[in-house]
């Protein structure tokens, strides 16, 4: 690991307004000093064949893949869709399991997410959080950020604002870059 700390920030969500995609540029812009955020959307990953992965890994997959295993650790901004997680966040999850070659291995990760319901995303990031121990990814326990009723977090130019959520979003980072140093 560097000395600057890569963690790759993925918003489980394609709509440009989405609440998880604005706090995942929020977490690229409050990244703590020493840590360097890269955002990395999931558009073009095709749902998983494996035909078609049996033919060679499609170039938005083997992007994916690549930035994961340049990465020291990952963000995932999840949203909740029917109590669980994303399709195409899962998706994009199996695309990045397969092989003996995954990057997923023993990557660290955190998990937060925003929701305009009363419950934040905290299903999700249940299930998110099964979904990559099974993959070998090693997920923070805590601290957790749920952001429930998220809605009005957000300012008519679609960036995270609100000063409380914000500090939240900057506890979790700090934290994050800590545990993640201390793992070695």
């Amino acid at each position: 690991m560097s000395t600057e700390l890569r963690i790759l920030v993925v918003p489980g969500a394609l709509r440009e307004r989405s609440l998880n995609r604005a706090l995942a540029r929020a977490a690229v812009r409050e990244a703590p000093d020493g840590v360097a955020m890269a955002l990395h959307e999931l558009h073009g990953i095709p749902l998983y064949d494996g035909d078609v992965e049996a033919a060679g890994m499609p170039e938005p997959v083997a992007a994916w893949r690549a930035a994961i295993a340049g990465a020291d650790a990952l963000l995932f901004c999840t949203p909740e869709y029917n109590s669980s997680v994303p399709g195409v966040l899962k998706n994009a999850i199996d695309w990045a399991s397969r092989g003996p070659d995954s990057p997923l291995g023993g990557k660290p990760a955190a998990i937060a997410g925003a929701s305009p319901g009363r419950f934040g995303t905290v299903r999700s990031q249940t299930h998110l959080r099964q979904v990559l121990q099974f993959c070998g990814v090693e997920v923070m326990a805590k601290p957790e950020l749920y952001h429930a009723q998220a809605a009005g977090l957000v300012g008519e130019d679609g960036e995270w604002r609100d000063p409380e959520a914000l500090e939240r979003l900057r506890t979790h980072l700090e934290a994050f870059a800590v545990w993640v140093r201390a793992r070695g």
